[in-house]
C-alpha cells in the first residue's frame, strides 16, 4: 500500500511523535492513503509556518507498507467510526498520556466537523450513541497511525515531492 505524509520537511526517517496533544490515535507517525489529503496537510502546515515568519515549502513524503506485515503487528482497523473508534479517539484526544495496546491504528480522521462532535463527547455534552448517529452523515477521510517503533520498521520511505 502507498502512504503519504504531508509536512514542511522531507521525512525520510519517520519517528513516533509523543508530545502533541489531541491526536486521534495518540502518539505515533501519521500517514494517509489519500494523496490529496496529505497535500492539504502539507500546504496547511506551510501556511502556518509562513505566517510565523518562517519560509516553508509544502512537502509530500511517500512510503510503501506491505499489508502482509499486519500479521506481525497488533493492528486495529476502523473502516467506519463505530463505538470503539469513538472511545479510542476520545481517550487519545482527552489526555496526552492515554496509551493503547496497538502497533498500528487505521481508520477515519476526526476533521473539524468530526472533531467538534468528538469534543462534545469528551466534555460530556453529547452521548456517544448520539455522536455516532451524527457521524454517519460526515464525509470522513482516513489515516494510518504507526504507534510503535516495531510498526515503523515495516514502513519504507520511497521519495518526496514539493507540492
Amino acid at each position: 500500500m502507498i502512504l503519504y505524509h504531508g509536512s514542511t520537511a522531507i521525512i525520510d526517517k519517520p519517528r513516533i511523535i509523543t508530545a502533541e496533544y489531541g491526536r486521534d490515535f495518540g502518539a505515533g507517525f501519521y500517514t494517509t492513503g489519500i494523496k490529496e489529503q496529505a497535500v492539504r496537510w502539507a500546504r496547511r502546515k506551510a501556511k502556518i509556518e509562513t505566517r510565523k515568519g518562517v519560509t516553508a515549502k509544502a512537502v509530500l513524503s511517500k512510503y510503501e507498507f506491505d499489508e502482509k506485515n499486519y500479521e506481525h503487528l497488533r493492528v486495529i482497523h476502523f473502516p467506519e467510526p463505530p463505538a470503539e473508534w469513538l472511545k479510542l479517539v476520545c481517550g487519545c484526544r482527552s489526555s496526552i498520556d492515554y496509551h493503547h495496546e496497538y502497533d498500528m491504528v487505521t481508520g477515519k480522521i476526526a476533521n473539524d466537523n468530526v472533531g467538534e462532535t468528538v469534543s462534545f463527547v469528551v466534555q460530556g455534552i453529547m452521548k456517544p450513541e448520539d455522536a455516532l448517529e451524527r457521524l454517519k452523515f460526515e464525509q470522513i477521510n482516513n489515516q494510518v497511525c504507526f504507534s510503535t517503533p516495531k510498526a515503523l520498521s515495516y514502513l519504507r520511505y520511497t521519495g518526496f515531492e514539493e507540492v
